[in-house]
């Protein structure tokens, strides 16, 4: 089981609450548009996983123990992916293979310490191939332009905030986003081992 503590856990709901609540919404705007734009693009699947958005997000969350800046840092990718591949539309049939593919790469990113591909494709459902081939795919759509400065993460920050404000949930800290959870030091240096209970399976879409 994955070891936490309650003051991360609460902040990782406020967080999986608030981006969730964004690209629901999102992708159900672009869920109600011509879907022609997607047809070529690799993270768009036949049809929609039938776990929710949030709850696949609650799933990453609980199972990779990411710092909470690489899930704000992983929505930026997002955002600048939708600039630079306009044919890559964030709905619901593409979100939850952009999700875990935007949060594994900013984990290597941005953490000391993280999970394999094998381990992230377990975790997103999908097989190891696929989880390869879509960062792949992410890397060059983002023209490998990772880095993300300190003005456009606070700038992130605020627009959380606000989207907090609205929803009524509290809001979330620049302090507590730029510092990482606490990492479970093993002897080798290597991310603890982590027993993902429960399978879940979006690569049949």
């Amino acid at each position: 089981m994955p070891i936490s503590n309650t003051s991360s856990s609460k902040f990782a709901s406020k967080l999986a609450s608030i981006l969730s609540s964004l690209l629901e919404r999102t992708a159900n705007k672009n869920d109600s548009t011509i879907l022609t734009k997607t047809k070529h693009s690799p993270f768009r699947g036949e049809n929609k996983p039938s776990i929710t958005i949030r709850a696949y997000l609650e799933r990453i969350i609980r199972y990779t123990d990411c710092s909470p800046c690489c899930f704000l840092v992983a929505y930026i990718y997002l955002d600048r992916l939708a600039l630079n591949c306009p044919e890559t539309v964030i709905n619901s049939f593409s979100v939850h293979r952009l999700l875990i593919t935007s949060v594994m790469v900013a984990a290597k990113f941005m953490d000391d310490l993280h999970y394999s591909n094998a381990y992230y494709a377990r975790v997103g459902g999908i097989e190891v191939s696929e989880m390869n081939y879509l960062e792949l795919e992410l890397l060059f759509g983002l023209q490998f332009e990772l880095n993300v400065s300190p003005n456009q993460f606070n700038s992130y920050c605020t627009m959380l905030e606000a989207e907090m404000c609205l929803e009524s949930v509290s809001p979330i800290s620049k302090l507590q986003c730029f510092s990482s959870q606490e990492k479970h030091e093993e002897e080798n240096g290597e991310k603890p081992k982590i027993q993902v209970q429960t399978e879940v399976k979006i690569s049949t879409c």
